[in-house]
């Protein structure tokens, strides 16, 4: 994956990132999603419970959603989300759209023809280009951001738009259930993820000076003997809609507690640090260079406790790198939208290292990348 004998180097040279509408209070996500009121009155009374519960352990404050609360319309998609945070990114890089030679679009999960990324290019008014859509839940990010950046280390391409984005809210909205059928994994998700999208350019470099570099990408899957704790009920074939929406087949469910629990930690850790691990054996590097990590989880709380299992790598707990609080968790994008803060809000000297690393649970994928400040 890594052994490609280039002189070429891969820098960051634009960055850019799309939160929908006004922020939402935590407390008003509910009258953005809308209420179950046809949910069985067990479920309903756990959802009171569970509010409460998931502010407490989340200490999200805002929340972003790409939809009208009173005409109950969308006011954008994965495609619109995408453009913007791309447009950003290339007016930050001070190129033209037209000198993209490679778009690379990864999401949670996508059911659209012909795909986003062609509908991306299109939208961007680039006549030819090589594109790719990847669809790997929280770890689709992190492909895109490998496969743009070892194309270019091979010569192949040399500015390449790598763009994440997510409307979780679709999901996730009263009217998409059929409500006496929703179970509880299919319904806590309401209250953490939220909707946004965010965009990197990267071009090719001849040295490794004055600015962003991506020094290495990692994916893995451990999940071959794992259950799958994230996803829904769809065959591998197009069902009749009416039948998939009464057998309850759409609805995106996550198992929790003890369930994800046993899956998730192991006798000699969690998948997590055994993951983070394997990717520094292949890729050493000096902990005390790291400035910002940034564990793509969707809770603080996980994230804190993944930080205890960390310290035992030297990964200093203050280097955790988190926007949760401010918008929610918006899934893949978080992997690039925190670069993109990163590079425009805080301040990065020579060595600095940017280390993420996420686990999904959709069937254990895992995925990282050191980024370096010269």
């Amino acid at each position: 994956m890594q052994k490609i004998d280039s002189k070429i180097f891969v820098k960051v040279v634009g960055s850019g990132s799309f939160l929908p509408g006004a922020p939402i209070p935590a407390d008003e996500v509910d009258k953005y999603l809308g209420e179950l009121t046809f949910a069985p009155e067990k479920i309903r009374k756990w959802l009171k419970r569970i509010k409460i519960l998931m502010k407490e352990l989340l200490e999200v404050d805002f929340y972003h959603f790409a939809i009208d609360p009173v005409s109950r319309k969308f006011t954008e998609d994965n495609i619109t989300m995408s453009v913007k945070a791309a447009m950003e990114a290339i007016a930050d890089a001070g190129i033209s759209p037209a000198d993209i030679d490679l778009i690379v679009y990864g999401s949670a999960h996508q059911d659209q023809m012909p795909t986003a990324s062609v509908r991306i290019q299109e939208a961007l008014g680039i006549e030819q280009c090589a594109e790719i859509s990847v669809h790997a839940n929280c770890t689709s990010a992190y492909k895109a951001l490998l496969l743009g950046a070892d194309l270019i280390r091979n010569g192949r391409y040399n500015n390449a738009l790598i763009i994440s984005s997510g409307i979780s809210s679709s999901e996730l909205v009263a009217e998409y259930y059929n409500q006496p059928l929703v179970k509880k994994e299919e319904l806590f998700l309401r209250y953490f993820l939220s909707d946004g999208a965010a965009a990197i350019l990267l071009q090719a470099a001849d040295a490794c000076q004055n600015g962003l570099f991506v020094e290495y990408n990692y994916i893995e899957s451990v999940g071959g003997n794992k259950p799958s704790a994230m996803g829904n009920k769809r065959p591998a074939y197009y069902m009749n809609p009416r039948e998939e929406f009464e057998l309850g087949y759409h609805h995106l469910a996550q198992m929790f507690q003890e369930e994800l629990r046993e899956n998730f930690h192991e006798p000699d850790g969690s998948v997590f640090l055994k993951g983070l691990k394997r990717m520094l054996a292949k890729h050493p590097v000096d902990v005390e260079k790291i400035k910002y990590f940034q564990v793509n989880f969707p809770s603080k709380h996980i994230s804190e406790l993944i930080m205890d299992e960390c310290e035992v790598l030297g990964i200093d707990r203050k280097t955790l790198y988190s926007k949760m609080a401010s918008m929610g968790y918006i899934g893949p994008p978080m992997a690039l939208l925190c670069l993109d803060k990163i590079r425009k809000e805080e301040q990065l000297a020579e060595g600095d290292i940017i280390l993420s690393f996420v686990t999904e649970v959709s069937k254990f994928m895992q995925a990282g990348y050191v980024i370096r400040r010269w």
